[in-house]
């Protein structure tokens, strides 16, 4: 069994239907494209985390993980932080970019629910294996 990172950010690959195919939800934070994550508080699971962080950063409170507990650790960045991604779904289109309860501004500055082509495009290249991983697991090809 692997130790946990001293530092672990826990967040969530956001899944939603649309008339038009499946959306990803994304949230840029200056030129960086990412989803909603943040770090573990105490006694929290990693999954309790990237609940939270998906209710703060994004204020969606409903979501589903109907791949259960699958999830993508990735590779050391930042001082050694390692985020824990999770695949979910909602079915909430409305997305409120919240304050930070500590700065108490957004943590974002846009949101955009696209397509997994679209994703592709714009998320930053430390993210872009979560998204191929993502569509792996759902059987989507590649992601890009």
């Amino acid at each position: 069994m692997s130790k946990r990172p001293k530092v672990m950010s826990c967040g969530a690959v956001i899944l939603r239907d649309t008339p038009d195919g499946l959306r990803v939800l994304m949230l840029r934070v200056f030129r960086h494209w990412d989803f909603p994550k943040g770090l573990m508080e105490a006694g929290e699971t990693p999954q309790e985390t990237a609940l939270r962080e998906v209710r703060e950063e994004a204020g969606i409170s409903e979501l589903t993980f109907p791949w259960g507990n699958v999830h993508l650790d990735t590779g050391p960045y930042s001082r050694g932080k390692v985020a824990r991604y999770y695949l979910a779904r909602t079915t909430v289109a409305k997305v409120e970019l919240l304050p930070s309860p500590d700065t108490g501004r957004p943590e974002h500055s846009e949101y955009r629910w696209v397509d997994f082509d679209e994703a592709m495009r714009i998320v930053s290249p430390r993210v872009r294996p979560v998204l191929q991983w993502a569509a792996q697991v759902m059987n989507l090809g590649d992601g890009g």
